[in-house]
């Protein structure tokens, strides 16, 4: 006879990674398209994951996971009493998309503990009531519909949400344009390569606003015998 799982099982705080303040600090103003391009353009979590309206459209910290399956919200629940300041909350849920998994009363109770926001690929509730909290939350959308606390889940161990595995610890950074996450292991080298994807940022900037109409590179293919005319 198999034994009945655990309805919660938490990786311990003293057991998860976690950046240090000056690690978190290096991306708060950075774009995720640079997070993006300095890990070889990639990164991103399912493009369908976007700031509410009405909320803060960035989003900085490490993640603290949780994993409560479809129509679920017990891991969340459970993820409140593990929450470190500035952690940002990442909610695995399948995804499933029949009902939301939070609502405004999780949000509330989310930024008391401390929490920077809150990312998952499930949906949400209670918008106006959200908006009032102000804790950024990052979500596919909106339904009424509501979940279960019933379990079983995770805290604290590597999840997939949006098609990506997070694991606590990972730097969230997250904007208008979406969700990007950088592994815990590749947070410096991340970093060290920032500052170069700024520079050819607003070099290639300027060269745009006094009138640039084609890379040079492109330019030199298209003169190459790499092209053809047909």
């Amino acid at each position: 006879m198999i034994e009945e799982p655990p309805l919660l099982s938490i990786l311990p705080r003293g057991r998860r990674n976690r950046p240090t303040v000056e690690q978190i600090d290096a991306f708060r103003e950075v774009p995720t398209g640079f997070v993006a391009d300095a890990m070889g353009g990639s990164g991103a979590l399912d493009y369908r994951i976007k700031p509410l309206p009405g909320l803060a459209a960035r989003l900085v910290g490490p993640a603290l996971t949780c994993d409560s399956g479809p129509a679920d919200l017990l891991a969340l629940m459970g993820a409140l009493s593990q929450v470190q300041a500035g952690d940002v909350i990442v909610h695995a849920t399948g995804p499933w998309l029949g009902c939301a998994t939070l609502g405004d009363r999780v949000c509330g109770m989310a930024r008391n503990a401390g929490a920077a926001g809150i990312v998952t690929d499930g949906l949400a509730r209670d918008l106006v009531g959200i908006q009032d909290v102000g804790l950024p939350l990052f979500c596919q959308g909106l339904s009424p519909n509501s979940p279960f606390s019933k379990g079983p889940g995770t805290i604290g161990q590597p999840v997939t949400v949006g098609g990506h595995p997070v694991a606590s610890g990972d730097m969230i950074v997250a904007d208008a344009d979406g969700v990007v996450v950088v592994p815990f292991a590749l947070i410096d080298t991340v970093i060290a390569r920032l500052c170069e994807i700024a520079a050819l940022e607003e070099a290639l900037d300027a060269k745009v606003a006094d009138g640039l109409t084609l890379p040079g590179a492109i330019a030199d293919l298209l003169a190459s015998d790499q092209v053809r005319e047909v």
